[in-house]
């Protein structure tokens, strides 16, 4: 058991700390700049791969709260609200890098009329508060299952904000992959996909490392309890 948990952890490691790097030089130093955005474009291989990781981290919470519910085991409690931190610091991640991009390329920092930009910030802070849901009950029970419904319910969502880039088809959040393949050249789209899995492994490894910290956290706390003779 201890030789798995430490590959949870040294796997993504090792991938993130090649993929990541990599997309940096593959986004700089290989890939052509963009015809219509220039240098500003280069965000593109970053933004959106954090982006699409932050739904598949508020997924893996969503997902976990629905096992915890079925299972009633605080390990997917534990991994349902670890899914959620993480998330949100994705999401945070995302809030930060796009404004970027859209001031350097379109001249706004935030467009409201933007249906793709609304829906993932009421997103981001449904999750947020999450946490305020969460710490405002004593721990047991109650507070595990409030907290899973809570999470589970957030996840239509999820869909919502990655189905609206194609609802609302501005040039703000343009669809780049279609029915057809995506619409953007080879060495573009390999970027990407470099980009997209070394922000997975790098989720990954967070999550398995908070998870670890949690876990031990947790016995640290428990062998308190029995010194102090509450568990006696």
């Amino acid at each position: 058991m201890r030789s798995l948990g430490r590959l949870s952890t040294t796997i993504p490691l090792v991938l993130s700390t090649i993929l990541i790097p990599l997309t940096v030089a593959l986004a700089f130093w290989w890939t052509p700049e963009d015809f219509d955005q220039g240098l500003s474009q280069k965000i593109f291989y970053f933004h959106v791969p954090i982006a699409l990781t932050s739904y598949v981290a508020f997924a893996f919470g969503a997902f976990s709260a629905a096992m915890y519910l079925w299972k009633r085991t605080e390990v997917w409690d534990l991994r349902s609200y670890v899914g959620v931190h993480s998330g949100t610091i994705w999401g945070t991640l995302v809030l930060l890098t796009g404004p970027i991009w859209a001031k350097a390329s379109w001249g706004v920092w935030w467009n409201w009329g933007d249906r793709q930009i609304n829906v993932f910030l009421i997103l981001f802070l449904y999750y947020c508060a999450y946490f305020m849901l969460r710490f405002s009950l004593d721990e047991g029970e109650r507070r595990r299952s409030a907290s899973a419904v809570f999470a589970l319910l957030g996840v239509g969502l999820i869909p919502l904000s990655f189905l609206a880039v194609r609802i609302a088809q501005t040039l703000i959040h343009p669809v780049v992959f279609t029915s057809d393949g995506a619409a953007m050249p080879n060495s573009f789209l390999l970027t990407f996909v470099v980009g997209f899995a070394g922000m997975l492994s790098l989720m990954v490894l967070l999550i398995s490392t908070e998870m670890r910290g949690k876990r031990t956290a947790a016995r640290v706390l428990q062998l308190q309890r029995v010194a102090r003779g509450e568990d006696a």
